[in-house]
This record gives structure tokens, sequence and C-alpha cells, in this order.
């Protein structure tokens, strides 16, 4: 049968190290076993291997990584929904008009089925600007970023202007908040905090205005929406990221929903839609924590991006919805040792049979999870953010004998020096139920997951 909605889940650096990490991870936090236990995602009955290389890289960025996913396209670095003939930072708007690429959203859109896009980032970054947004660089998020004398509009323009001939997109919701306002406006959270914009608009209010939709910018203002009544939701929860999903209810004093919330609110207004509706949903801020080297990081929005899948399934009929749960590409994230069942992930390695630590040859012990570059070994007092000028400490630089490297604000040590951990190239998972998800099978093409929403969909 075909399928009547589409919902693409993207953990953006969800490599196979951080769904089995994250999965050991959260049974350990319910006192389960951990090894045995399985994120939501996991129980999905199909399973296949994405090829995650560009058209010009074989370690790729988010920008043609996700291109590929929702055009069927494989394109080149930096650049969102254009095809490898533009050149990055390509400033000639015709030039992009020329070249650029249909997504899955516009496809489902043209047809009349609602359209929503949900990320822990910003919705301007790569990722879910790949859905909505043509353009040759991935940083050009709002006007001011553009490089002088590019005619192309930005990507927060283009989550409005690209829709404004039907009604613009049903659900927008991340962060990003100062790209969509005016340079003269102060942050609504933070006062000391302008937007973004050098051309005047307010697109928070061009979007209410243009497509009788509703902003809102913090929890309270969230959790008011009648889904039922609402044709269209722009949430916006800060100036730039939302908050980690261990952060989220700490450090934000205005409140942010989880993504699993945001992903049941979404639902809720897409399904208003008797034509069906596609949803992308984005566990940004997976990505975020391995560039910083802060696996806890990492793995709790791994873990918040399985609450929202688990959601999804609650509130969908696996008879009509397709949903596929995927990442863009890995990092170089390892699980190393020889630790005993139920040693804590987080933890130092000690062997079956052992109680002390396992030591290294440098006689002192280490940690099951490290990475094989980045920034190293240190512990920040509040949080794992992605902090980059703070001071790099590759290799083994300290003895964790008395270290808790299970803190939340632990760094695990890094091999190679650099400012931020990179990703890596090897393939990534895709899980998949609903109608055509027999379809993900062996080893595909990244590009092969857009063809597969597309037959689901009959577009």
């Amino acid at each position: 049968r075909r399928a009547k909605n589409v919902i693409l889940f993207v953990g953006d650096g969800m490599g196979v190290s951080t769904v089995t990490a994250s999965r050991i991870l959260e049974g350990q936090m319910q006192n389960r076993d951990g090894e045995k236990h399985s994120l939501a995602f996991e129980k999905l009955p199909y399973l296949a291997l994405s090829k995650t290389y560009s058209a010009n890289q074989q370690t790729s960025d988010s920008a043609p990584t996700m291109t590929a996913m929702v055009t069927g396209v494989k394109t080149s670095d930096g650049v969102l929904s254009v095809d490898q003939e533009v050149a990055r930072k390509e400033k000639d708007n015709a030039v992009i008009q020329a070249h650029k690429l249909a997504t899955i959203l516009e496809l489902a859109k043209a047809r009349g089925m609602a359209t929503g896009v949900v990320t822990t980032a910003r919705v301007t970054h790569a990722t879910p600007a790949a859905t909505y947004a043509h353009i040759s660089e991935r940083d050009w998020e709002a006007d001011s970023n553009l490089a002088p004398g590019a005619t192309v509009k930005d990507i927060a323009a283009q989550s409005v202007d690209n829709f404004a001939a039907n009604n613009g997109m049903e659900v927008l919701m991340g962060g990003g908040r100062t790209y969509f306002m005016p340079n003269t406006a102060f942050d609504p959270e933070y006062p000391t905090v302008k937007g973004r914009r050098k051309d005047g608009r307010d697109l928070t209010s061009e979007w209410q205005t243009k497509f009788g939709g509703k902003y809102v910018w913090n929890k309270a203002q969230f959790d008011a929406i009648d889904p039922n009544t609402t044709k269209s939701l722009l949430a916006l929860f800060e100036p730039s990221h939302a908050q980690y999903e261990a952060d989220r209810e700490s450090l934000d004093g205005a409140g942010e929903p989880s993504i699993a919330e945001m992903t049941a609110k979404a639902i809720d207004i897409l399904d208003n839609n008797k034509k069906g509706f596609f949803l992308m949903v984005e566990g940004g801020r997976i990505d975020h924590g391995h560039h910083a080297g802060n696996a806890y990081r990492a793995l709790t929005d791994t873990i918040a991006m399985s609450d929202a899948v688990k959601k999804a399934l609650e509130k969908t009929n696996p008879k009509d919805t397709l949903i596929v749960v995927t990442a863009d590409h890995s990092h170089v994230f390892t699980i190393a040792g020889y630790p005993k069942r139920g040693n804590p992930i987080l933890g130092k390695v000690v062997e079956p049979g052992k109680t002390a630590f396992t030591k290294a040859d440098d006689g002192m012990p280490y940690t099951t999870l490290s990475y094989a570059n980045g920034r190293g070994y240190h512990t920040l007092p509040v949080g794992g953010d992605t902090v980059y000028d703070q001071s790099i400490q590759p290799g083994r630089v300290a003895d964790m004998t008395n270290v808790d490297t299970t803190d939340e604000g632990f760094h695990q040590e890094a091999l190679v020096p650099l400012s931020a951990e990179t990703h890596a190239g090897e393939d990534v998972a895709i899980f998949a139920s609903g109608p055509k998800a027999h379809l993900f099978h062996g080893v595909q093409e990244q590009n092969y997951i857009f063809h597969v929403m597309k037959e689901a969909l009959g577009l």
C-alpha cells in the first residue's frame, strides 16, 4: 500500500556507535540491562545501511548528506538542495534557480499535503534548511550572513518566501529566533541580544500575517497552542540552537519543549490535513555534543530523539504512515577496551572478574568511550556546550583514577588535536516501519532514502 504520511527522523551525527552507547546508557539510567536494552527506533522491523559520502567528500558534512535524503541527488559540501554544478558561495540567484533540486517537502506541499520541520538546532541550520531552501552556502542563514553582491535570498527568508504561493509550511519549530528578527529588535528572552536581519524584515510577523499562522517562543505559549484550531505554527525557542536535553529545564528560564513534545504537537497540527503530511524531525544537537567531545550530551540527546520516535509511533497508524529513522553522517566516536557486562558506559574500563580499573600501558585507567580527534579531556562546571575557546588537551594528559568520567561535563580524551571533533565516513543505519518500509534493506546510497519516501507517497 501507499503511505498517507511520512515522518523522517534524522539524528544528526548519530552513527552506529552512538546508537549502541545511547542504548546502553538509557538502559543503565533505568536500572536495566543496558546491553540488552533497545531504543524505540531499534525495534522498527526494517533495517538498511546508508553510504554517506557526497559528490566531493569522502567524509561529508550535513548539507550534502541531508540534500541527498530529501532530493534524491548527491551534491557537494556546504550547498543545500542544489546540484553539484553549483560552486560553494555562488552569489547569482539565477544560477541557483537553474540548478535547484525539488525536495520531498516541496513535492508534498505541491500536492496539497501538510508539511513540517522540527529540530533542536536552528531551523535555518543545514539539516532542516535542506528541506525547504536552495542556496550555495549553508552558513547564509540570515541576510547579514550573505556575501557582498549575493542576489540569492538567505535561508530564513526562504522559509517564508518559497511557500508564499501556497500558504506556507504548516509547522516550523526549533531554535534560531534572531535569524527571523530585524537587527533593531531585541530578543524577548535575552534583552541584550538583537536580531540579525539587516533588511528590516520581521519574519515572525510575516509568518502570522501571510499565512494566518501563530508564533510562539516559550513553553507556556507552546502549551497553549490548540492544534485543532492552528493553521500553521512557527515556534522559535532560542536565539540560536535549542538547549541540549540535559540543560533544557535548568538553563532555559522561559522554558522550551522537548523534541518529543514538539513532535507530538507537529503531528497533531499536520494530521488535520486529510491529504496527509510530510514531517522531518532532527535531533540536531547529537552532532554538537560530539563536536564538543562531550559524549554525555550526544547520548542523552539521542535518547531524547528515541522518545520522539516513540511518541510518533503512538500517534500514527503503521498502516498509513512510513517512519524512517536515520543519520546524515557519523562521528569519530569509539567504544573500546574489554569492560565487563554492566560496566557504566560513561565510566572507566573494568574487565570481567575484576574490581579495579584496567590500566593502559602508561599505568593509567581509561574510559570506554573516546574520540579519535577533537579537543580532548576537560570537565566543564556547567554542561558540555560547544565552547571551542578552551585549551586543547589531546592525548593522555591526566590520570583518570580520581576523575568522575560519568559527570555530565566530562569531555572524553581524544587522540588528534583539533578545535572540534570531526564527522566520520562509515555507513549509518536506516530503521523503518510502515508502507514501503520493506524497501529499506542491504547497503544503499544515501539518496535512496528520498526515492523510497517518494515511492511510498506515490509522488
